[in-house]
């Protein structure tokens, strides 16, 4: 078993101890999740912001990089759940990665002067 697919794995069973089972049966559970998560998210990456000195009028806050490390992966739980909800696998997520990375670098060979939705329909 490789790494992503390991966390994957620990993150179902975090998720069944809490008493979360996903993918959801329906559609509207599903939707439920992945707003509970997308605001998770929201909050975690929130907290991620207040670990780095972005008040620049204030002289007395110090970058936390433990602690924004903590967040990062606090952010991956949420983020591999999110993952889970849509029914996708650590497989699944690696190979969309590797397809979405290559539009990635396309656009930039190409300027990514135009918006183009239909570069990405097939990931």
């Amino acid at each position: 078993m490789d790494k992503l697919e390991e966390i994957f794995t620990m993150q179902e069973a975090l998720n069944a101890r809490i008493g979360v089972q996903l993918p959801p049966p329906s559609d509207e559970e599903k939707a439920k999740w992945i707003l509970n998560y997308t605001r998770a998210m929201q909050q975690e990456t929130a907290e991620l912001i207040d670990s780095v000195p972005w008040k620049w009028w204030a002289k007395y806050q110090k970058f936390d990089e433990q602690n924004a490390k903590v967040e990062v992966v606090d952010l991956f739980h949420f983020l591999v759940s999110l993952a889970q909800t849509l029914g996708m696998t650590a497989e699944d997520v690696y190979q969309a990665y590797l397809k979405k990375n290559a539009v990635n670098h396309q656009r930039q060979e190409s300027g990514y002067v135009k918006k183009d939705e239909d570069d990405s329909k097939h990931i």
